[in-house]
This record gives C-alpha cells, structure tokens and sequence, in this order.
C-alpha cells in the first residue's frame, strides 16, 4: 500500500518504513556481498520456494535482545526479525510454513526472541497440521543477548516442540553455508535434510570447539557434505540453493494426492535391464526409474550404505517410497548401514504414509565376524521391526534372488506381509543362496567324496535346487501371490495401490 501525504493514518509512514528495513532491499551492500558469494539470502529462498504473495509472516518486526549495551534504531537496522524468518504460506496451492535463519544476520545465531518466534510458530504449525521447510544455516546459540535474564537457556523449548512434530507433519531441512549447534540440531531431528555442496554441519562450530579444548579448525573441516553424505546424515545432496528449493518443492509434491495418473516409458524395457546371467551385477536405478512416472524419482542418501537403494518416486501418478537392493554393492547384501538406511526410511514413509514398493534382489543379510562387529543383530532386527509396523501399503517384487532374512525384511517380514508379492519369471526364492543351502544340506555326503568329484556333485546338486527355488514353483507353493510378466510390474502395483482406502490401510 503506497503512503501518501495525505494518508489518513500517520502511523502507517512509520509501519512501511519498518516493514522495508526488515527486507533485503534495506542492506544492498551486504546483500551484494552475499550474492558475490554465489549465496541467495534467507527472503529470497523463501520467494523461490512458496506460491507468490502467499507468504504470511510472524514476527518480522522483533530485534535482538540487546537493548542493554546497542541503541535500538541500531537493533533496528541491523537485526531485523532476529535473524529468523518465518510464516506460512502455499506451495502449488497447498498449504505449508517455512523457517529461515538469516545468516546475514549476526550469521544466523540462534537469540531469545528468536527462539520465542521459532516456539510460537511450531505450536501454530503443529495446530495447523503443516508441511514445513526450515533452511537451518547459522552459528548455534547466541550469547550475546542481554535483555532477557537466563543462566543456562536450557528451559528453550524449540528444540523439543520441533522434536515432537515427528509423525505430526512432514520436516523438510535445507542446509547450506555454515550450519552448527542448535541450527544443526533442528537440521538434524528434521524427517529430511538436502544439503548443498559448500555446507558444513557440526554438531559444535570452531569456537565451541576450541573452546572444550579439543583443538583449533576452520568452520569448512567440520562436517564437510563429503563425509555428512558418507555417513547417511544428509539425505539430498544438490548443486545449490535454488536446486534444494526445487528438491524440497519436488518432496512436498508428494505428499499430495494425483489421481491423473502419469506417463512412463516403454514398460516392455524391463524384459531386458537384467542380466542373463544371475551372478552378474546390475545397477536397479534404470529399473526404479523404468516404473517411475518420467522425471519423478528424487534418490536418497545415495552416498550411504550404497547396497540398497531408497527414492521417492511416482507410479502411475501414486507417490511411493521405493527401497531396492543394489547388486553392483556386496551382491545387494543388507549390512548393518543398509539395515540402518531400511529401517529410517521405512518409518519415514509410515509417517509419511507413502506406500512402499520394494524390489528384491538379495542374498540375504550379511554375514560373518567382521558383519557381526557392526551391530548387524541389532540392525538387522531394526529393519524387520520397521516393515512388519507398517500401515502404510505395502507392495514387494523380487527380481532374481530372494534369499533369507534379507528378503524377507525386504517385505516387511514375510512374503505375505505386502499387500501384493509378486516375482519376475526367472527369480529364486529360498532360505539362504542356493550353492551355500547345498552344501550345508548335504555336508556329510560331500566329505565322503573325493575331492575331484565333490564339486562337481555340488554343481548338479544347485542346479536341481534351482529348479525347485524358481519363482513358478514358489507361485506353486503359494509362497508368493503371483509371477509376471515384468512389463506387468508397473500397472499391478499401481492397481494394486488405487484399491487401497486409507480407512483399511493397516491391513
């Protein structure tokens, strides 16, 4: 609204000139400074990310709490909103909130009247049941306030109102540039975290740590996205802020309804992206984005426990998360991390309720002392747990080899748990890899023989069982619901879902 000088109310001259010294425009040089930096600030993200206009904001008129040792026309200028921006708004029409700390800023610290704002708006998100986005970027706790008599500021509470919201609403996290402390914190107890390239993210920055007499680093030797996408912390690595903001738009996408169906490739491909030989190895990310709707797959934690495979993608327009063995890594077998990453991203879709499309292509868990040094009891069983709660619908389809516990944690814990298990012709199923069953089954018989035949009677022995452990004898047995033709893949699972009500999905 223009003011003019014979507008009715004086004091809105005093409202506009406040609202425009919270905005970018009032701090061009820093601003200019943080775009030399190939950066994007705090408002700018939140414009990229949400529905034009929809933004509705709390709080942008609060300054730090310093009132005690800086002139407040200084507080004023130079700490608008306190360093954190937030509301609600609108993402493709669909009603979401966004936080933002603003590193420009005193570098996105955390300060009391901030953390009042950050308080206020996750009670309104939880009370409004929405969607949010929080780009966590800054330095930690604030200890410079002075306004506001504390001791510790242990007694904030946004740290435990963020951490109740899971499995109240979906928590997108954005990382970028220096992301420490309590920001890392709220990064860190987010559903999803995508990260940019030049971020760092530490549970301490360089003071703290120095400080605990734990030595001198820079801020870029801390947490660096090599190492947090290594070790699974980050779930989306991407190019640069404006692609985060296109990931984390692409992610709430998801969570919406589409019953338009969507468009594919030739399904007839998936005759051929296996390998004839069953030992050789194969990269399932052609098969996964072979069912996918075109464009529709965002992988995650790509970098961790590569041997399984997880994604959000669309089937036929049904959004679902998608976890699939990867043989080019240890034959697809689950390790303790690939146990780990199952069982996160299992219960991430419970709270998300997405379906869940699981594509077998295992050996089974991993075993052996060095497997057992990891926890692999303790993670393998996490796994287990994670997909025989689910509610959510469940579909399974083995590609080549289910063997073992492995397979079946990849169905929730059975065969007939999915909703719909399913097998491609030249799949196997059996209770652990065919030659290893042969030689257990059969150790005495084998050590009478000669040393010249024995291998060659194991080698008739596993291929005589491979015929029993084929996927047809399996559907014979009714061990699995149905074999296909894998050009059906797609359109059974997408049917298979479409009759789900949300009313009976804990079947």
């Amino acid at each position: 609204m223009p003011v003019t000088d014979d507008s009715p109310a004086t004091g809105l001259s005093e409202l506009y000139a406040r609202r425009f010294l919270t905005t970018d425009a009032a701090r061009p040089e820093k601003v200019a400074r943080w775009h030399a930096k190939g950066r994007r600030t705090a408002r700018e993200n939140i414009a990229d990310l949400v529905d034009p206009g929809s933004f509705v904001e709390y709080g942008r008129f609060i300054t730090a709490a310093q009132e005690q040792r800086r002139d407040l026309a200084d507080l004023v200028v130079e700490t608008p909103a306190d360093g954190i921006v937030g509301g609600t708004a609108t993402v493709g029409g669909k009603p979401i909130a966004v936080l933002s700390y603003d590193y420009l800023v005193m570098a996105g610290t955390q300060g009391m009247r901030g953390h009042r704002k950050s308080d206020r708006l996750i009670e309104i998100i939880a009370r409004m049941r929405l969607p949010t986005v929080f780009f966590t970027e800054g330095g930690g706790g604030r200890p410079g306030d002075t306004d506001i008599p504390l001791v510790s500021a242990l007694d904030v509470g946004s740290f435990a109102l963020w951490g109740e919201l899971e499995g109240v609403v979906p928590r997108i996290a954005v990382v970028s540039g220096r992301c420490f402390a309590g920001n890392a914190v709220l990064a860190g107890c987010a559903d999803l975290r995508i990260a940019t390239p030049d971020a760092n993210l530490g549970m301490a920055g360089p003071a703290m740590i120095a400080g605990g007499g734990l030595g001198s680093f820079t801020p870029e030797e801390i947490g660096p996205m090599q190492e947090q996408s290594a070790n699974g912390v980050v779930d989306v690595l991407v190019e640069d802020e404006a692609a985060a903001v296109e990931t984390a738009r692409t992610i709430l996408s998801l969570l919406e309804p589409n019953d338009e169906g969507g468009e594919a490739g030739d399904q007839t491909d998936l005759r051929t992206l296996l390998p004839h030989n069953d030992r050789e190895a194969f990269d399932v990310r052609p098969v996964v984005e072979a069912l996918a709707d075109l464009e529709s797959v965002v992988w995650l934690r790509e970098a961790f426990a590569p041997e399984l495979v997880t994604a959000f993608a669309r089937v036929d327009g049904i959004a679902v998360g998608v976890i699939a063995n990867q043989s080019t890594h240890l034959a697809g077998a689950l390790t303790s991390d690939a146990s780990v990453k199952g069982a996160e991203f299992l219960a991430l879709c419970e709270r998300w309720d997405l379906p869940v499309m699981s594509l077998v292509d295992t050996p089974g868990f991993m075993v052996g002392p060095e497997a057992e040094r990891g926890g692999l009891v303790r993670h393998a069983s996490r796994m287990v747990t994670a997909g025989a709660r689910l509610t959510t619908p469940l579909v399974g389809v083995v590609l080549r080899r289910g063997y073992g516990l492995g397979a079946q944690a990849m169905l929730g814990g059975s065969t007939h748990r999915p909703l719909l298990t399913v097998a491609w012709p030249d799949a196997h199923l059996g209770p652990m890899g065919l030659e290893g069953a042969v030689r257990l089954a059969m150790a005495a018989e084998l050590a009478a023989l000669p040393q010249d035949e024995r291998e060659a009677r194991v080698a008739a022995l596993t291929e005589d069982y491979r015929k029993q452990a084929s996927a047809l004898n399996a559907a014979r047995m009714f061990e699995i619901d149905d074999v296909i033709d894998p050009a059906e893949t797609r359109g059974t699972i997408a049917a298979t879902l479409r009759r789900v009500s949300r009313a009976g999905r804990a079947c």
